[in-house]
C-alpha cells in the first residue's frame, strides 16, 4: 500500500502537450627455390632466420576486433524499440539545451554514461560501460511490497505492462520485500513484466509525512547523496537489474516555498544522479508535481547540472495527463522519459488478486534484467493476455 502524502490534485491544465574477422597476418614472401640447393648447413641458418620473420609478423597483427555490445530485448506491442538519437529543440524563446532534463552526459534521450573516462569507482561498484535504454510506452502500477510471483501471474490479464518495484533505500515504507529477490525479477521479467526500480532514500528536511522525518537528510547532503547513489546501485546490480536501467529516486512531498530546504534536497538529489549516472545507470527522479518536480523543471530552466535523465512526476487527477503538466515544459524531459502516476491508494483486482496499488502512464526507460534465465521460477502465463494498452 502506498505511503505517499496524496498529491494535491490541480485543474485542468492549458499547457499544451519525444564484427568482422581477425585479419589473417600476411605471410612473409615464398622464398624462391635456387636453382642450386645451399649446402645443409646454409638451409639450417635459412630456415631459422625465416621463423624468426614469421613470429614476428604475427606479433604485429592487431587484436580481434570487439564484439558488439549486446542489443537490450525489445518486444513487440508497447515496448519500444531502443533509442538512440534527441528530438528536435523546441520552436520559440526556449533554448534548446534547456528542453532536456539539462544533465549531460545521461541526460534525456541519450543512453546513461558512466562518467568521466578512467573515474574510479567506488569499491565493489566497477564502472560498466553504458547500453542503450529499453522504453516502454503504457499503464504502470506500483504499490509498497512486490506482490508473489503467483500475483504477478494473475495480473498479466490487467491493463498494466510494467510495476514499479521499492529496491532499496532507508526511507521505504515496506524495507522488509520478501518476495523482491534476484528469481523475482527474473521471473516476473520473464513473464513480460517491465520493470520500474523506486529507490526510497533520505528525505527532504521538511518533508511532509511525519513517517519519513526521521529519514531527513542531513548536514552534508552531497556527501550522503553520493553514498546512497552507490547503495542504490549496489542493490540494483545484486537483484539482476543491469546497467543503462532507470533507477528512480523518491523523494517525498515536501513543505513548498522553503529555500533552505529546497536547496538541501538539490544537493542531495544531483550528487545522487552524479554517482548513479557514473556507475552506468540512468538517475530518474519521482516527486509530488507541486513540489520537487516544480523545483527541479525551474532549476533545469535555470541550465543547473546533474538532473535526472527521467521524471516521474505525481499528479492524482484520475487521468492521464502525460504531456499536459502544467509544471513542466511541453518538450522537458522527453521524448521517452516521462512517467504520470495519476492515481494512488486505489484497489484493483484481477485473477482473482486484489492489490492496493498507485496508477502510472508512462514512456519511458524501464529495467534491462541481466538475471541468468535460470533463475526464473517456472510460471506459465495465460494466453489470452494481451498487451498492455496505452494510456
Amino acid at each position: 500500500m502506498s505511503t505517499r502524502t496524496p498529491p494535491a490534485p490541480e485543474a485542468a491544465s492549458t499547457t499544451a502537450s519525444a564484427a568482422a574477422p581477425t585479419p589473417t597476418p600476411t605471410p612473409p614472401p615464398a622464398t624462391v627455390r635456387p636453382r642450386s640447393a645451399p649446402p645443409p648447413g646454409v638451409r639450417a641458418v635459412v630456415a631459422v632466420v625465416m621463423a624468426a620473420l614469421a613470429g614476428t609478423v604475427l606479433l604485429d597483427v592487431p587484436p580481434p576486433a570487439a564484439t558488439r555490445a549486446e542489443r537490450p530485448p525489445v518486444t513487440t506491442g508497447v515496448e519500444r524499440a531502443p533509442v538512440t538519437t534527441e528530438a528536435a529543440p523546441a520552436p520559440g524563446p526556449v533554448p534548446a539545451t534547456a528542453i532536456r532534463s539539462a544533465a549531460g552526459p545521461g541526460s534525456v534521450g541519450s543512453p546513461a554514461a558512466p562518467g568521466s573516462p578512467g573515474a574510479p569507482a567506488a569499491p565493489g561498484l566497477p564502472v560498466a560501460p553504458a547500453t542503450t535504454p529499453v522504453h516502454f510506452a503504457g499503464k504502470a502500477f506500483d504499490t509498497c511490497e512486490a506482490p508473489s510471483l503467483t500475483v504477478m501471474r494473475a495480473w498479466r490479464g490487467s491493463p498494466y505492462g510494467a510495476v514499479g518495484i521499492y529496491f532499496g533505500g532507508r526511507g521505504r515504507g515496506c524495507p522488509v520485500q520478501k518476495e523482491l529477490t534476484p528469481t523475482w525479477v527474473a521471473s516476473a521479467h520473464a513473464m513480460g513484466w517491465r520493470l520500474l526500480p523506486l529507490f526510497v532514500g533520505s528525505q527532504a528536511p521538511c518533508v511532509d509525512s511525519l513517517a519519513k522525518r526521521r529519514f531527513a537528510i542531513g548536514s552534508n547532503p552531497t556527501s550522503q547523496g553520493t553514498k546512497e547513489g552507490g547503495d542504490a546501485v549496489r542493490a540494483a546490480s545484486a537483484l539482476g537489474i543491469g546497467t543503462s536501467s532507470p533507477l528512480y529516486l523518491d523523494i517525498e512531498a515536501y513543505r513548498r516555498g522553503d529555500t533552505a530546504c529546497a536547496a538541501t534536497t538539490l544537493a542531495f538529489v544531483r550528487a545522487w544522479n552524479r554517482e548513479v549516472r557514473r556507475l552506468g545507470y540512468l538517475p530518474g527522479f519521482y516527486s509530488s508535481a507541486d513540489t520537487g518536480v516544480r523545483d527541479l523543471e525551474a532549476q533545469r530552466r535555470a541550465g543547473t547540472k546533474d538532473l535526472p535523465g527521467v521524471m516521474w512526476f505525481a499528479r492524482w487527477r484520475g487521468q492521464p495527463a502525460l504531456l499536459t503538466e502544467s509544471v513542466l515544459h511541453p518538450e522537458a524531459w522527453t521524448p521517452h522519459a516521462r512517467i504520470h502516476q495519476y492515481a494512488g491508494n486505489v484497489t484493483e483486482t484481477y485473477g482473482g488478486h486484489t492489490v492496493a496499488i498507485d496508477r502510472n502512464a508512462m514512456d519511458a526507460p524501464v529495467a534491462r534484467v541481466t538475471a541468468p534465465a535460470r533463475f526464473a521460477a517456472r510460471v506459465p502465463v495465460p494466453l489470452s493476455f494481451a498487451g498492455s494498452r496505452r494510456p
